[in-house]
């Protein structure tokens, strides 16, 4: 860390504020002693403000760069799977072979889903959203592990961590086939970590196909973490309160909800069902260029990524090799999403606001094309960024913390007397 000092002068007083220069990304000006001189900041959004420390994960906005300790996303996309990438996230270095056989045997002993849990989840109408099915399994995760986790352990944390990746395929699979009153399947020792939830989903016994899996996999690796995006942040506040580290994932799982975090996705392909056949299109890139017209493009753009989403790029080739695999090529959803798409890189209008088709276009598409409902998908990004929420929950414990506390510009009635 630098030495070096920003001068902030403030009424009458010079304060000397810290600059802290990271491994990499922009300085940052420590103002956490402007309390002690009667001032705070205010950064709506936090858009501009670092609330922690961290190792895990490293974005470039402007550069298009997602790294997952120091890996580049493409580079993992290429070589790596999402249960590698799982132990990167935990432990800071790529598994050797061993270490991998030793984690995948790991996960797969805490497959199984206490029956306590999968009540909760039966206890739901089939018309209930399938993430609140999901965010009450997971306080039901807590109430079976209640008492026998000490988060001051790393190794209690770690172990913490394990159940959760080992049962998300098992709780999103139990929350679909609620959603379709469906009896739950259990899951396969002979099968991988996709192929399991894939199975446990659709209920087939025979292995699914490769090009399948892989998509299914490259999903979940591509959305396993992305910084301090609000849902991270909801379980590092949670978590930073003491909590059990089950609540705190409910907690980052009712974040990813929303429509403009995990439920993208979702209303990415609500968007291409509005259209519906390609020679609509025309009338809805010019209802998107409206600023009087309510409609909005879904699933293109990022807040964080300004140029292109480095994830979109290695998820636009796996979601054509679904679309081959499936049969779904000429289908008139899929035409109408592929020359969007189109379009948008290479209308002037799209280019100059840098609206690119983001991850969450293409995966969408690709769940979609796999047969997976679109309320199920916020479920398996939750799926996926499970193991980013547990890694960060894990690495604030593992180093002296203080509870969340966002301050506030209060701009109330002063103080009254009651009449």
């Amino acid at each position: 860390m630098s030495k070096k000092n920003a001068i902030l002068h403030f009424h009458n007083d010079e304060i000397e504020l810290p600059i802290l220069t990271p491994t990499l990304g922009q300085e940052e000006i420590d103002v956490s002693t402007l309390g002690s001189h009667g001032a705070f900041t205010y950064d709506p959004g936090f858009l501009s403000t670092a609330s922690c420390e961290s190792k895990i994960t490293y974005i470039d906005g402007g550069k298009g760069v997602l790294l997952y300790r120091g890996y580049p996303i493409e580079q993992l996309a290429e070589k790596s799977s999402y249960l590698e990438v799982c132990y990167l996230l935990l432990h800071s270095e790529l598994p050797k072979a061993d270490e991998l056989a030793a984690f995948k045997t790991a996960i797969h002993k805490e497959m199984s889903v206490d029956e306590s849990v999968k009540n909760i989840i039966r206890a739901f109408k089939p018309t209930a959203h399938p993430m609140a099915m999901l965010t009450a399994a997971m306080a039901g995760l807590a109430g079976v592990y209640h008492g026998t986790i000490d988060i001051t352990k790393a190794e209690d944390r770690l172990d913490a961590a394990i159940k959760l990746i080992a049962k998300m395929p098992a709780l999103a699979a139990m929350c679909f086939r609620q959603s379709q009153g469906k009896d739950f399947i259990d899951p396969c020792e002979d099968f991988t970590y996709a192929e399991n939830f894939l199975h446990m989903l659709n209920g087939e016994d025979n292995k699914p196909s490769e090009t399948l899996c892989n998509a299914m996999d490259m999903i979940f690796m591509l959305h396993a973490d992305h910084e301090q995006n609000a849902s991270t942040s909801t379980v590092r506040l949670a978590g930073s309160t003491g909590t059990d580290p089950f609540a705190a994932i409910a907690a980052g799982v009712t974040a990813l909800w929303g429509p403009a975090h995990g439920g993208a996705n979702e209303a990415a392909l609500n968007m291409l069902e509005s259209i519906a056949e390609v020679s609509r299109i025309p009338e809805f890139i010019e209802k998107a260029k409206d600023k009087s017209d309510p409609f909005r493009l879904m699933g293109f753009g990022h807040r964080v990524y300004k140029n292109f989403d480095p994830r979109a790029k290695v998820m636009q080739q796996i979601c054509a090799d679904v679309l081959k695999e499936t049969d779904n090529n000429d289908a008139e959803i899929f035409k109408v999403a592929m020359d969007l798409a189109h379009i948008a890189l290479e209308d002037e209008y799209f280019i100059e606001r840098k609206l690119y088709p983001n991850v969450d276009y293409f995966s969408g598409i690709t769940q979609s094309a796999l047969g997976i409902p679109n309320n199920m998908f916020t479920v398996i990004f939750a799926l996926g960024r499970s193991v980013g929420w547990i890694a960060h929950w894990h690495e604030m414990l593992s180093s002296p913390y203080k509870i969340g506390r966002p301050r506030q510009l209060y701009m109330g009635y002063g103080k009254r007397n009651y009449v």
